[in-house]
């Protein structure tokens, strides 16, 4: 088993825990963020985490994993391995998240649904409403970092290797901001 002290060392050595100011996708600031692609960006590491999380996951016995692009393919995949399941991800087209490449989600299918970070959990919330379109049964919700302060909230079993909570400010509070200090905006969405 992974300790606290050996997954932040190993963010920490991968450079994927990142200090300084930062504009999250939610639209609140943080001094905190956690670029996973960093981490997962090596292939050793992808797997330890993954094979970690997916230990905690196996007793709610799903028969598909699925993650949401762009974060998720990495963790989806070497999910999936550790498990021996197939692996499928959604993604976005004009704005909207979807299944496509000929990938679905057959009703009744226990799904195990992965993300690398969740922080508000509205990529996850997304992939849900297809699951539940689909007639899918999400058995659980994983994610390698849960930084939402403990307020995920997805309906179903809710499992992450480690928990964080950054402090987060609305911008008008923001004390770098106040020092005026630029906030950067990191992730898939942004520029990091």
């Amino acid at each position: 088993m992974l300790n606290r002290e050996e997954i932040i060392n190993d963010l920490k050595k991968s450079k994927a825990l990142l200090e300084g100011h930062f504009s999250l996708s939610s639209g609140l600031h943080s001094e905190a963020y956690i670029q996973c692609a960093l981490l997962l960006r090596y292939p050793e590491l992808a797997e330890k985490f993954c094979q970690e999380l997916a230990q905690k996951v196996k007793k709610y016995k799903p028969e598909l994993v699925v993650g949401p692009a762009l974060g998720g393919v990495i963790v989806a995949y070497e999910m999936a391995r550790a498990l021996n399941l197939p692996g499928i991800f959604t993604e976005r087209k004009n704005g909207e998240m979807m299944l496509r490449r000929n990938f679905d989600i057959k009703p009744g299918q226990k799904i195990l649904l992965v993300e690398d970070v969740v922080t508000t959990g509205g990529s996850v919330k997304e992939v849900i409403e297809i699951i539940k379109e689909k007639g899918g049964e999400l058995a659980v919700v994983a994610s390698l970092i849960d930084r939402s302060g403990g307020n995920a909230n997805f309906g179903a079993p809710f499992e992450s290797l480690i928990s964080f909570d950054f402090e987060v400010y609305k911008p008008e509070d923001c004390p770098l901001c106040k020092q005026n200090s630029e906030a950067v905006k990191p992730g898939s969405r942004g520029l990091i």
